[in-house]
Protein backbone atom coordinates (compact mmCIF):
# COMPACT_ATOMS: atom_id res chain seq x y z
CA UNK A 1 0.00 0.00 0.00
CA UNK A 2 1.37 3.41 -1.07
CA UNK A 3 2.57 5.45 2.13
CA UNK A 4 3.67 8.84 2.70
CA UNK A 5 6.00 10.77 4.00
CA UNK A 6 4.30 14.42 5.47
CA UNK A 7 6.13 17.42 7.22
CA UNK A 8 4.44 20.84 8.43
CA UNK A 9 7.18 23.69 8.36
CA UNK A 10 5.11 26.15 10.37
CA UNK A 11 8.60 28.43 9.19
CA UNK A 12 11.03 28.26 6.83
CA UNK A 13 14.78 30.36 6.92
CA UNK A 14 15.77 29.98 3.04
CA UNK A 15 19.24 30.50 3.11
CA UNK A 16 22.02 28.36 1.35
CA UNK A 17 21.63 25.44 2.99
CA UNK A 18 17.75 25.12 2.53
CA UNK A 19 18.45 25.76 -0.87
CA UNK A 20 21.25 23.08 -0.83
CA UNK A 21 18.84 20.93 1.06
CA UNK A 22 15.85 21.43 -2.09
CA UNK A 23 19.22 21.04 -4.79
CA UNK A 24 19.34 17.53 -3.30
CA UNK A 25 16.31 16.21 -2.13
CA UNK A 26 15.21 14.85 -5.36
CA UNK A 27 18.37 12.38 -5.61
CA UNK A 28 17.78 10.96 -2.30
CA UNK A 29 13.70 9.83 -3.97
CA UNK A 30 14.20 8.09 -6.54
CA UNK A 31 16.19 4.64 -4.95
CA UNK A 32 12.73 4.86 -2.83
CA UNK A 33 10.14 5.17 -5.54
CA UNK A 34 9.51 8.31 -3.46
CA UNK A 35 7.96 11.33 -5.51
CA UNK A 36 6.48 14.78 -4.67
CA UNK A 37 2.38 15.41 -4.35
CA UNK A 38 2.57 18.77 -2.39
CA UNK A 39 5.77 20.57 -1.92
CA UNK A 40 5.95 24.06 0.01
CA UNK A 41 2.10 24.59 -0.60
CA UNK A 42 0.57 27.02 1.76
CA UNK A 43 -2.61 25.31 2.60
CA UNK A 44 -6.33 26.79 2.21
CA UNK A 45 -7.53 26.75 5.55
CA UNK A 46 -11.06 25.75 6.32
CA UNK A 47 -11.40 25.76 9.98
CA UNK A 48 -8.81 25.68 13.22
CA UNK A 49 -5.03 27.02 12.65
CA UNK A 50 -2.34 25.75 10.03
CA UNK A 51 0.41 28.03 9.84
CA UNK A 52 3.16 27.66 7.40
CA UNK A 53 3.94 25.21 4.71
CA UNK A 54 2.85 21.46 3.67
CA UNK A 55 5.20 18.74 2.30
CA UNK A 56 4.01 15.50 1.01
CA UNK A 57 6.04 12.69 -0.66
CA UNK A 58 4.20 9.31 -1.80
CA UNK A 59 6.34 6.15 -1.83
CA UNK A 60 4.95 2.74 -2.93
CA UNK A 61 4.85 1.44 0.55
CA UNK A 62 5.93 1.62 4.09
CA UNK A 63 8.89 0.36 4.02
CA UNK A 64 10.52 2.62 0.97
CA UNK A 65 9.15 5.51 2.95
CA UNK A 66 11.20 4.54 6.00
CA UNK A 67 14.09 3.31 4.28
CA UNK A 68 14.27 6.34 2.28
CA UNK A 69 14.09 8.56 5.54
CA UNK A 70 16.79 6.72 7.23
CA UNK A 71 18.93 6.69 3.81
CA UNK A 72 22.46 7.83 4.31
CA UNK A 73 21.97 10.28 1.39
CA UNK A 74 18.33 11.64 3.14
CA UNK A 75 20.20 11.63 6.42
CA UNK A 76 23.53 13.45 4.87
CA UNK A 77 20.69 16.46 4.23
CA UNK A 78 18.36 16.46 7.08
CA UNK A 79 19.70 18.38 9.29
CA UNK A 80 19.72 21.25 6.79
CA UNK A 81 15.83 21.42 7.17
CA UNK A 82 15.76 20.91 10.93
CA UNK A 83 18.26 23.31 11.14
CA UNK A 84 16.78 26.09 9.08
CA UNK A 85 12.30 25.65 9.66
CA UNK A 86 10.04 24.85 12.83
CA UNK A 87 7.92 22.11 12.39
CA UNK A 88 7.89 18.69 11.74
CA UNK A 89 7.80 15.50 9.83
CA UNK A 90 6.47 11.75 9.98
CA UNK A 91 5.45 8.98 7.98
CA UNK A 92 2.00 8.12 6.98
CA UNK A 93 0.40 4.30 6.47
CA UNK A 94 -2.89 4.63 4.51
CA UNK A 95 -6.15 2.95 4.99
CA UNK A 96 -7.05 -0.75 3.00
CA UNK A 97 -9.55 0.02 0.51
CA UNK A 98 -13.35 -0.02 1.73
CA UNK A 99 -12.35 1.74 5.05
CA UNK A 100 -15.04 3.38 6.84
CA UNK A 101 -14.86 5.97 9.92
CA UNK A 102 -18.12 4.55 11.05
CA UNK A 103 -16.13 1.37 11.16
CA UNK A 104 -13.56 2.69 13.14
CA UNK A 105 -15.86 4.55 15.50
CA UNK A 106 -18.12 0.99 16.41
CA UNK A 107 -14.43 -0.52 17.56
CA UNK A 108 -13.97 2.09 19.54
CA UNK A 109 -16.76 2.62 21.52
CA UNK A 110 -16.86 -1.56 21.72
CA UNK A 111 -13.53 -1.19 23.31
CA UNK A 112 -15.08 1.38 25.36
CA UNK A 113 -17.55 -0.59 26.79
CA UNK A 114 -15.48 -3.37 27.87
CA UNK A 115 -13.56 -1.23 30.02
Amino acid sequence: MTAYAMAHLRTVDVNDEILDYLARIDDTLEPYGGRFLVHGTMPEVLDGDIPGFVVLVAFPDYDSAKAWYHSPGYQAILPFRVNNSEGGAGLLRTVPDGYRAADYAEKVRAAQAAG
